[in-house]
């Protein structure tokens, strides 16, 4: 007969997942809950939904939290050639791309099983790639990108909130099999963008509501 004292059954019995909350308030949050951009230490940070609002608020914070937004914007008439791909340096057929405010310029990533890899542009590179874009003018700093994924026949282009960016980079960094990242993680990612697309709003129906 073994017999296990109550300090010992602490350490041997699996302790259930503790619930996310608000950085903010300590609330807890639900599982859809909102994302703030802690702009001092470039990180994402979990909010409840009165806090996320507040951050909205111009000076809330001394500007430090910017709330991330929540639309998804698509662009069907974006057209990328092969060398403006290229150009970008990038070993897979997905990145993103924000523009970092407090260094007021553009920061080019992709997914690696390393996590978010980043691949450093050129004003000229930003140009030729994303400058025939009108999402490119739309995008707000620090809490929103630009999403491109490269397929065999097109480039598609989609403005949406930072925070589904690093949940991809998360995603595939968690699947990641291989050279190539494996079926798995290509299954993932074609079900992520088609959860976009199914987002996306035309850009042409943006503009005129």
């Amino acid at each position: 007969m073994t017999t296990t004292t109550p300090g010992l059954r602490r350490f041997l019995t699996e302790r259930p997942p503790q619930p996310e909350r608000c950085e903010l308030c300590a609330v807890v949050v639900p599982e859809g809950h909102r994302h703030l951009v802690d702009t001092e230490k470039r990180a994402l940070v979990c909010a409840c939904t009165a806090c996320a609002v507040l951050m909205e608020q111009p000076g809330a914070a001394a500007g430090r939290f910017r709330a991330v937004p929540s639309r998804y914007l698509s662009d069907p008439g974006h057209r990328l050639d092969e060398r403006a791909w290229e150009a970008l340096r990038i070993p897979v057929g997905v990145a993103f791309f924000f523009r970092n405010a407090a260094l007021d310029r553009l920061v080019a990533l992709y997914p690696s099983p390393a996590g978010a890899t980043e691949s450093e542009l050129e004003p000229d590179t930003w140009t030729a790639v994303l400058g025939g874009s009108p999402l490119a003018g739309l995008l707000e700093p620090d809490v929103e990108a630009l999403l491109l994924r490269r397929t065999d026949d097109r480039v598609d282009c989609h403005l949406v909130p930072i925070d589904i960016c690093y949940e991809l980079v998360g995603r595939m960094r968690l699947l990641w099999q291989g050279f190539d990242g494996g079926r798995e993680a290509r299954a993932a990612l074609d079900a992520f963008f088609t959860d976009v697309a199914r987002r996306a709003r035309p850009l042409a129906e943006a503009v005129r509501s």
